[in-house]
């Protein structure tokens, strides 16, 4: 398959135009997500652990049937970076979504979900795949390493915040609990910190526009959600630890 140039550049712009837009409306309206869901409203809902398998799937279905697609796939950066993708995809989607013990998702959530994830699994995967060249010395380049080790620290962080999360209430409790331990004591927003730490390691790894793209994306998507979990807890909990901050350490 030939690089579709038009496409990544356009379908790159798009992610930042339209995160820049989807933050300025979480400025003003709550995305209903979560906590924030009214499950008696009418709508069909998606049960948690289906909802999030169904959305997070194509993000890892797609690169993986384009590489299977491909003929050839030289370089070891490439190989390195592509399925560095593939790897956050494969936890959220065979791991996270068997193990969440959140509440059903609206329907159109989900397909909201599924159209992005196939968009920006077919983007990163495309572009890598049919785009872009690394030469051998990108291998020890300061950007390829510092961004690797970058992403996979704010990897764990997601994952270790994920797996305080699950195990704030014991079985058969329903209400919410603050959260302590980890990143936690920092932010309110700790598991969406590591995953903007993740992507934005990534970015610079591949030091590529749709990674750069979708990066950003990533932080005015979820960095308004972990503004809303700081506030919920600053209301509900008297006794919330008031250094702690959003969603970046010591400052927002």
């Amino acid at each position: 398959m030939l690089c579709q140039e038009n496409t990544v550049h356009f379908g790159s712009w798009a992610f930042v135009v339209g995160g820049l837009l989807y933050l300025l409306k979480q400025l003003t309206t709550q995305t209903a997500y979560g906590r924030y869901v009214d499950t008696k409203s009418p709508g069909l809902m998606v049960p948690a652990r289906a909802g999030w398998f169904i959305q997070e799937l194509p993000s890892f279905l797609v690169p993986v049937l384009l590489f299977f697609a491909t003929e050839s796939l030289p370089g070891v950066g490439k190989h390195i970076l592509f399925w560095t993708f593939c790897l956050h995809y494969f936890q959220r989607t065979f791991v996270y979504s068997l193990l969440t013990k959140g509440r059903p998702s609206p329907l159109h959530i989900v397909v909201s979900a599924v159209v992005f994830c196939s968009i920006n699994g077919f983007l990163q995967g495309h572009y890598m795949l049919h785009c872009t060249q690394y030469s051998s010395d990108w291998l020890t380049d300061t950007r390829f390493i510092t961004g690797l080790l970058v992403f996979l620290c704010g990897m764990a962080i997601n994952i270790h915040s994920d797996y305080i999360l699950r195990n704030l209430r014991k079985p058969g409790e329903v209400s919410y609990k603050i959260p302590r331990g980890g990143l936690f004591e920092l932010v309110s927003g700790a598991n969406f910190f590591g995953e903007i730490v993740e992507w934005c390691g990534y970015a610079v790894a591949s030091w590529s526009f749709p990674a750069f793209s979708f990066a950003l994306f990533t932080i005015c998507s979820i960095g308004p959600r972990a503004y809303h979990h700081h506030r919920y807890y600053l209301e509900k909990f008297k006794d919330y630890p008031k250094s702690r901050k959003a969603v970046i350490p010591f400052l927002l």
